[in-house]
């Protein structure tokens, strides 16, 4: 998404320069008299009601992600041109009392409502800072999916601040989910690759016929089938066994797999990854690495 804001062609990427460790730790805490600069709301309970089991407000924001993009002012110097900011936010919030763990559901709603009001105010502290005044700083929302799903989470709107500005001019909804293969609800924006993906693992479980699971995550964006990835967890076997794996691999991405969509497909085992197989958007060779 900063690449929408960013062209590669444009800027140089840089890590985060502008929020520092103290920033980050104090920003994301809650508000409170010892801390008046956290993000997260400030836990309003007295003794009594902490006795009581009261629980305090669910915590939304999790992470901030800075990345810094510099432009050539000349040919021996660059200076910032730009900031993306990413902001994770929990769909469930995990706490404990008395050592009891809950977990709360956060509604999409109110995730959007206080992503959109934190975006607001951490573009007001970073304008403050030096060489901040005047350039576009790019904010995504990242929704967290669930601590148990295999899936991430999803960016769900973005937006950006022009220079000199104090708030995102306009937020544009962002279209994007991560789907689980094989799946027992497809519909028919997944059916064809649901249906390749199915006769990929029967190709795969005939190999091994003691095998245990085959499982693709398609990322799609806007509708649209971005790329993905399928684990293939194994036994451990000789290199000769792998290579021969992982050659048969390689041929059924190339039967399965349409050349309009990115695949890669990770071997691992217990001793750690084994084999990897990357076939990139209009490749007609896919790229093979077999781990050391």
């Amino acid at each position: 998404m900063s690449q929408r804001q960013f062209s590669p062609d444009d800027y140089y990427f840089q890590e985060g320069q502008k929020i520092t460790s103290e920033d980050a730790s104090a920003w994301l805490s809650r508000s409170s008299k010892e801390n008046p600069l956290g993000l997260n709301p400030a836990d309003p309970r007295n003794d009594k009601q902490k006795a009581d089991g009261d629980r305090p407000p669910a915590e939304i924001l999790a992470h901030i992600v800075e990345q810094n993009y510099l432009v050539k002012t000349d040919k021996e110097t660059i200076r910032l041109g730009g900031v993306s900011i990413g902001l994770a936010l929990n769909s469930i919030y995990y706490n404990s009392i008395d050592e009891v763990s809950y977990e709360e559901t956060i509604p999409h709603a109110q995730v959007e409502k206080e992503g959109k009001r934190l975006a607001g105010e951490i573009i007001k502290r970073l304008r403050e800072k030096e060489g901040m005044k005047d350039v576009p700083i790019a904010v995504g929302l990242f929704k967290q999916n669930s601590r148990g799903a295999i899936a991430p989470g999803t960016y769900f709107a973005y937006g950006v601040a022009p220079g000199g500005e104090a708030a995102v001019a306009n937020w544009t909804p962002v279209k994007e989910e991560y789907i689980i293969f094989p799946t027992s609800g497809t519909g028919d924006k997944y059916r064809d690759v649901d249906t390749s993906f199915r006769n990929f693992k029967m190709d795969v479980e005939e190999y091994f016929s003691n095998f245990t699971s085959v499982i693709g995550t398609g990322f799609y964006q806007d509708d649209q089938l971005r790329k993905l990835e399928i684990d293939i967890p194994i036994q451990f076997y000789g290199s000769a066994e792998l290579i021969g794996f992982t050659q048969y691999l390689t041929g059924l991405v190339l039967e399965h797999f349409p050349e309009n969509i990115e695949v890669e497909v990770s071997v691992t085992s217990t001793n750690g990854p084994e084999a990897l197989v990357l076939r990139k958007v209009g490749q007609t060779e896919p790229i093979v690495h077999i781990y050391d």
